[in-house]
């Protein structure tokens, strides 16, 4: 282990616990608000006519896979959907950066994104607190020793 290993494990878990609690947040607003979330899918998404109970499965969906991302079960899957969910939200709302004073708050997806790229890349060290997070640290240090 290097001298900054647990710092990065503890950076990385910080970051998921970051990305889980504002798409968790937006995946309760499409339960609790499903028309909110039907308005959203058509003035960002161009996709008109989604009725509150598409949404509710959706959400539902998105639901299972925070989960799993939070529990870092299936990385590349998990962490690779989460990633282009928000990559493709930041970008759906490409017009919102034109007018930047106005919609200022849309500009805090890019730093979302970036965790979200971050987290990514790292995958298979972002082992803290994740099921199966002690078997990769274990078979490290077997690597390692061997």
């Amino acid at each position: 282990m290097t001298k900054y290993a647990d710092r990065i494990r503890i950076s990385l878990l910080l970051l998921r616990l970051g990305v889980f609690l504002v798409m968790t947040m937006w995946t309760l607003d499409k339960f609790f608000n499903p028309g909110h979330a039907a308005a959203i899918f058509e003035k960002f998404y161009s996709i008109g006519g989604v009725g509150e109970g598409i949404v509710i499965v959706i959400a539902a969906i998105e639901m299972v896979l925070l989960l799993m991302f939070l529990a870092g079960v299936k990385k590349t899957l998990t962490y690779g959907l989460v990633l282009v969910l928000h990559a493709g939200s930041t970008l759906s709302a490409f017009n919102q950066y034109l007018a930047p004073w106005e919609h200022l708050l849309f500009f805090a997806a890019w730093p979302m994104l970036a965790a979200c790229v971050a987290l990514f890349l790292l995958r298979e060290i972002d082992t803290c607190f994740t099921l199966g997070g002690k078997q990769a640290r274990l078979a490290q240090a077997q690597t390692q020793a061997g």
